[in-house]
């Protein structure tokens, strides 16, 4: 049975840890107010407010997205709460018209913004707007696409993950599965990002993989398309969409067409973890967009407070990442959420 101190040991017990409490406060006094600092910028967070002191810069996201994909919101969830996080005024623009997109770049350029991040879907259309940028003093982001001339065309780093690289992975991936015939289908003609995915598959699938041509924005031509390949040689086996909202918009045109062809896709979202956890895809390739939309602005935000640079030179890579119906059911929360 335990004794139980009474009198002046007990009090003595109690004075030396209220002692060695204060002991501990003198000799780290800094370290406890960095602690405190710490956890208040935490608590501003959570609340949905700033979590640093630095100045209200302004940093603009220009993408090459069309409307309604769902890849972007994703993207911009991720750069809106880095915003939120880091006393950033955040804006945004889309166009997949490359001249478009470019001068919409323009325009943030000309309203003076702190820092910018773009894509270079289409980097013909883009290298002097982003030259332009540079000069005028505002550093710049790449993110997504165009990770072989980000550099080339004075950006800070980029990051997203190698589409040629990405592209291998599929190859391996379908050869794992026994696929002996695939489909490639690109929705965006022009995209140097979607041709490098469709040509790293090609690498490395030791079977026949041919390119099918949509208009991405016209959903009702894509399952056509798709519907009429399929129809026509009954040997494919695999079609690969190379983003989550055409993953779908194939599985309807197999069902259609009476294929047993196996759907994968590019990118993640609610639908197809949904889907892949149901079966009726076989994986899709996260490049995680929320992550590539948060480092951009928290990069941006880093180099105008400390001058920091991450990546060396060399992107940071965001994927390729391999999800199958079994790693679906593990993320499908934070894909509900929308932030994978």
């Amino acid at each position: 049975m335990a004794r139980i101190r009474t009198g002046a040991r007990a009090i003595g017990a109690v004075l030396a840890v209220v002692l060695g409490a204060a002991s501990l406060a003198g000799c780290s006094s800094t370290g406890g107010k960095r602690a405190e600092e710490r956890a208040a910028a935490a608590e501003a967070q959570a609340r949905g407010r700033a979590a640093v002191s630095t100045p209200k810069w302004t940093v603009a996201m220009v993408t090459h997205s069309g409307d309604g994909d769902t890849f972007w919101d994703i993207v911009q969830k991720g750069a809106e709460e880095a915003a939120t996080k880091d006393n950033i005024n955040f804006l945004y623009a889309h166009s997949d018209e490359g001249q478009q997109q470019a001068q919409l770049v323009q325009s943030y350029i000309d309203k003076g913004v702190d820092g910018l991040i773009v894509t270079l879907a289409k980097p013909d259309a883009m290298k002097a707007v982003v030259a332009k940028a540079t000069k005028a003093g505002i550093p710049v982001i790449t993110v997504n696409s165009g990770s072989e001339q980000s550099k080339q065309f004075g950006a800070l780093t980029h990051i997203g993950q190698d589409e040629s690289i990405a592209g291998e992975a599929v190859g391996d991936e379908l050869d794992r599965r026994g696929r002996k015939k695939a489909l490639c289908v690109l929705h965006e003609q022009g995209n140097v990002g979607h041709e490098q995915r469709c040509a790293g598959a090609k690498k490395t699938f030791d079977g026949t993989m041919r390119n099918l041509y949509v208009e991405g924005t016209n959903m009702p031509d894509v399952q056509a398309s798709i519907e009429a390949k399929l129809q026509s040689d009954k040997s494919i086996d695999a079609v690969v969409t190379l983003g989550a909202p055409f993953a779908d918009t194939a599985v309807k045109a197999k069902e259609t067409a009476g294929s047993k062809a196996e759907i994968d896709t590019f990118d993640l979202n609610e639908a197809v973890a949904g889907s892949l956890k149901a079966g009726r895809l076989g994986f899709a390739v996260d490049q995680q967009p929320y992550l590539q939309g948060y480092e951009a602005v928290d990069l941006l935000w880093l180099y105008r407070y400390n001058a920091d640079v991450l990546g060396g030179g060399r992107p940071v890579l965001t994927g390729p990442q391999i999800i199958n119906k079994q790693d679906a059911a593990e993320l499908e929360k934070y894909a509900e959420r929308g932030t994978r």
